[in-house]
């Protein structure tokens, strides 16, 4: 997979976060500690970046990332004691909306990290999975 060894550091950067903090703070927190981590590791990402969702070619509004890692890997964090199919829903929606490759769903609140790897299966580096 073309983005996977990224992908790999930015779970190792959560894991750290997660064994020092553990879990029971609010998302923010972890956002933060995750951008230390993540500088230290050399990633290059911007934090709560502003990103524009299209409808057919039409601009219909823009929602925050909470990471936007390597120019094209998407992270969003959650605070919650489990993950849902709601929550993978919207991870792969929004990947389709800014035709991202990859993300990241990352799970502080439980009492060991829960993560999840989505894939735009739409987007071309991806073009094994519409086999």
């Amino acid at each position: 997979m073309k983005h996977e060894e990224i992908t790999h550091k930015i779970i190792g950067c959560a894991m750290k976060v997660h064994t020092v903090l553990g879990s029971g703070f609010q998302e923010v927190i972890y956002q933060r500690a995750l951008a230390i981590e993540m500088e230290k590791q050399g990633l290059r990402f911007l934090r709560e970046m502003e990103m524009t969702i299209y409808y057919e070619g039409t601009e219909i509004g823009t929602r925050r990332v909470d990471f936007f890692v390597a120019d094209n890997i998407m992270v969003e964090l959650k605070a919650r004691s489990l993950l849902d199919d709601l929550n993978l829903a919207q991870s792969i929606n929004y990947l389709e909306a800014y035709n991202l490759p990859v993300g990241l769903l990352i799970n502080f609140g439980g009492k060991s990290l829960e993560f999840k790897r989505t894939y735009n299966i739409k987007h071309p580096d991806n073009k094994e999975y519409n086999k």
